[in-house]
């Protein structure tokens, strides 16, 4: 097959990353991918290029940027795609109006997250050309529950869990407890928390950082490291400093040696308001880490309260002290429930199965295609 993936940039986000996986995973079946960059380009496709996955920059230069669509359609002219399969808001409306201009046979969009920010002219956007798709994938039920509830057709999602490569594939170095520590400039003595996400409103930090001062008030011996940059990080380094101190809670930046370091966490947090599915709870249940997560749609796919984790309501920064204290005082409770949690993710989120289920949704509806011309 002829399959072009449309999306926004090559940040460092999850649906980036799915996008470079099911590219990557594509090629090496023998189909012919290209990735088609709608406003810029990014770290993540230094991957697909090295893979022999073409990269392909559009160059949106702002919003509402009508040149934009027409390079998209003439480069989908040129490639001729039996699919196109567009990833987030800007890429699904520029994306699908492109490949029905471009007279492409499958058009397919993909919504990743619960978007709290849509107003009603996105969601009229999304129902117009929901009639032009033949069909929306997303990586959760709850994604599919939001979109319903805004009047989209439910009938027409398909849920494929978010892939994640095995311990092994990922090519990382295993390092010891000691390195890791030292690189994150923690003392080996203390029992590290470890967050990952994007430093802005949705993930909440603000209340992870009351939680990490709170616990290490508690106990006396924890420190959580948050991973990761964004808007908010000056801001939230001056609320660290108000109410916490570096010992407490340490910010890391953006790091390329996270799989290296999960390994060595004693817990893993995370407490987003919204969340379609978050890889960063799926690499740290594959690494063993118990995971402490806000009860929200994308989190419960992966957390089983009770069994593969455990949930506290979010800005319930309390309670989630209150599970943390726990699961330190249970050490082989929490061993046991990290296990189960790395078997759920190695038996229903392999990156395999991702691969598959695309191939599988390419195919019935090339084939529902073509039945419908004869």
């Amino acid at each position: 097959m002829k399959i072009a993936l449309v999306i926004p940039t090559m940040d460092r986000g999850g649906a980036e990353k799915q996008v470079v996986l099911l590219a990557k995973g594509l090629h090496e079946l023998g189909h012919d991918v290209r990735v088609f960059l709608l406003t810029r380009d990014g770290h993540r496709s230094e991957d697909l290029r090295a893979a022999g996955v073409p990269v392909v920059l559009i160059g949106k230069r702002f919003k509402m940027d009508p040149t934009a669509l027409f390079r998209l359609k003439k480069q989908l002219v040129d490639f001729a795609p039996d699919i196109v399969h567009t990833w987030l808001f800007a890429a699904n409306s520029f994306g699908r109006v492109a490949a029905k201009w471009a007279g492409v046979p499958v058009i397919i969009a993909s919504e990743r997250c619960v978007d709290p920010w849509k107003t009603g002219w996105h969601f009229l956007i999304d129902r117009r050309l929901q009639k032009i798709s033949q069909a929306i994938t997303t990586n959760s039920s709850g994604v599919q529950d939001f979109y319903a509830a805004n009047g989209l057709d439910p009938a027409q999602f398909v849920v494929i869990p978010n892939g994640v490569e095995s311990i092994d594939s990922t090519k990382t170095q295993a390092i010891d407890r000691e390195e890791a520590f030292r690189r994150l400039e923690v003392a080996s003595e203390r029992r590290l928390i470890v967050a990952v996400g994007r430093l802005w409103p949705q993930k909440r930090i603000r209340d992870l950082i009351w939680a990490g001062e709170l616990l290490a008030t508690a106990r006396g011996d924890t420190t959580l490291v948050v991973i990761g940059d964004g808007p908010q990080r000056e801001e939230l380094l001056r609320h660290r400093d108000s109410v916490s101190a570096p010992l407490h809670v340490r910010f890391a930046g953006q790091r390329e040696d996270v799989g290296e370091l999960l390994p060595h966490a004693d817990q893993f947090w995370i407490a987003s308001e919204y969340e379609g599915q978050s890889n960063a709870v799926i690499e740290a249940m594959l690494a063993g880490v118990p995971v402490i997560a806000s009860n929200i749609p994308g989190n419960r796919d992966l957390v089983i309260d009770k069994e593969t984790g455990w949930l506290f309501d979010v800005g319930d920064e309390a309670d989630l002290v209150r599970l943390s204290l726990a699961a330190f005082n249970d050490p082989d409770g929490s061993q046991r429930i990290a296990e189960q949690a790395r078997q759920h993710i190695v038996d229903e989120f392999s990156l395999d199965a991702m691969i598959r289920r695309h191939v599988m949704l390419y195919e019935k509806l090339l084939v529902g295609h073509d039945q419908t011309r004869s």
